[in-house]
């Protein structure tokens, strides 16, 4: 569940980690299939509860990964309300879950680092924003005992290389979704293999 970057705006769905992710684990003998990504972008953790948990709940999954919130910072969502929303969001997905750890947290990126970034940051430190979410994010899996991918770091090196950003010059390209999935499927493996 998630916004553009599960729905991996500015790449096409083989490119997309939710994807990429699929078939890696295939290839490792985890049979697993991508049954639903509801995940749109511009959405923030109040759409999620409102539009993608129906979707989730009816999908019936094993096993889940969570990347939400950029949207709730752009569209200045308080700290308690991400919080909030978040710890809703979390109780309803591990509802669902025979296995309660079967749910893999993903950090936000630094959207600040592309050239469009700037455009939504309100005149707010963008980098201190979303860090200041993810450190919600990370309290919250510790909390759960889930595991959480933080791509917040390689995510900032987007600012030094133009071929990781999509042509929106907001997005990441196809290269970053591709190196998010390589930092995801050890985790993922990890979690699934038991």
């Amino acid at each position: 569940l998630g916004d553009s970057y599960t729905i991996c705006e500015g790449a096409t769905t083989e490119e997309s980690w939710p994807f990429l992710l699929t078939k890696h684990l295939n290839d490792k003998n985890i049979p697993v299939e991508l049954i639903a990504n509801p995940s749109v972008t511009g959405w923030t953790t109040q759409d999620l509860i409102d539009k993608e948990l129906s979707i989730y709940d009816a999908s019936n999954p094993d096993f889940a990964t969570l990347l939400i919130g950029v949207n709730d910072w752009v569209q200045k969502v308080t700290d308690e309300q991400f919080e909030k929303n978040l710890k809703l969001i979390l109780d309803r997905m591990q509802a669902k879950l025979s296995n309660k750890s079967n749910l893999v947290l993903i950090t936000i990126p630094d959207f600040g680092v592309t050239p469009k970034g700037a455009n939504y940051s309100g005149g707010r430190d963008i980098s201190a924003g979303i860090a200041q979410f993810n450190a919600i994010v990370l309290k919250e899996a510790k909390k759960r005992n889930l595991k959480v991918v933080d791509i917040y770091p390689t995510t900032q090196l987007m600012k030094d290389n133009p071929a990781l950003i999509s042509a929106d010059e907001l997005h990441p390209s196809a290269q970053e979704y591709a190196l998010w999935e390589k930092l995801i499927f050890p985790v993922v493996y990890t979690v699934l293999k038991k």
